[in-house]
């Protein structure tokens, strides 16, 4: 059902609290699986525009349309009976490869959110900030990140260069400074991430695409249409981390041969 009203009257406005979002970045640091930490450090450090961005958005005539047709992108995104069926090089397919392979779904994502407790209101603001939420992975796939402790930063950088969330800003660079400093290489991690944040800054917002089509498209024609450039600083840090023999997908046991 489309959402009628912009904001419930009941919905409070979110607070900014940059030591709570401190708090719970620590926590990140410990587990890094722990994903509801993510959605805890962007609700203690909202944006000012957030709102006006999510008004131009849903009063657009796309935005009007995409309410009115487009499933809940959880259960969209989760359809893989249906994604498998479109063309081999496709987003969708890339997209369900993925998730398959890091033993991911969107409804995963919308469960860490929800241990958060926090009122869910049946309102525009609601509609247009669950698809922040329910998005993060397909950018992994147009942007090239993988799920790395690097590439995850990077998308983050990406995002933020999308959106100007603080929250995308505040953990890609903190975390991009907990990668540089737990492991020691030439690899140039502030640079991919900045990248990644020039990136999202010069290509069309995500988000505002009608999903179910963007996953119809060959990726590097989604790639191409949407303005995504290459990760070149991202693969460059990958190769300079190989080069000493260390796997950018598991710090872990280059931590361990280290101690």
């Amino acid at each position: 059902m489309t959402p009628t009203i912009f904001s419930h009257p009941d919905r409070q406005p979110a607070k900014f609290r940059p030591f709570k979002a401190f708090q719970h970045f620590r926590n990140l640091i410990r587990d890094k699986e722990d994903t509801e930490q993510v959605f805890h450090i962007f609700e203690n450090l909202p944006r000012k525009g957030f709102l006006d961005d999510a008004r131009a958005f849903v009063e657009s005539e796309k935005g009007q349309r995409l309410m009115a047709s487009e499933p809940y992108l959880p259960d969209l995104l989760d359809d893989h009976a249906w994604i498998d069926q479109l063309p081999e090089g496709s987003v969708g397919h890339a997209y369900v490869t993925f998730m398959r392979r890091e033993g991911l779904s969107a409804a995963g994502l919308v469960a860490e959110s929800d241990k958060m407790g926090r009122p869910k209101f049946d309102d525009q603001v609601q509609w247009y900030s669950n698809r922040l939420r329910d998005t993060h992975d397909l950018f992994h796939i147009l942007t090239g990140y993988g799920r790395d402790a690097l590439g995850e930063q990077c998308v983050l950088g990406f995002t933020y260069g999308q959106t100007g969330n603080y929250g995308n800003f505040f953990i890609a660079y903190a975390g991009g400074y907990e990668v540089k400093r737990g492991i020691k290489s030439d690899a140039p991690v502030m640079g991919a991430i900045r990248q990644g944040q020039r990136n999202g800054k010069a290509s069309q917002a995500i988000i505002e695409q009608d999903i179910r089509a963007l996953l119809a498209e060959p990726l590097e024609a989604a790639r191409a249409r949407l303005g995504i450039s290459k990760p070149t600083l991202y693969e460059e840090a990958h190769r300079a981390y190989r080069n000493r023999g260390i796997d950018p997908y598991n710090f872990l046991a280059a931590k361990a041969a280290a101690a």
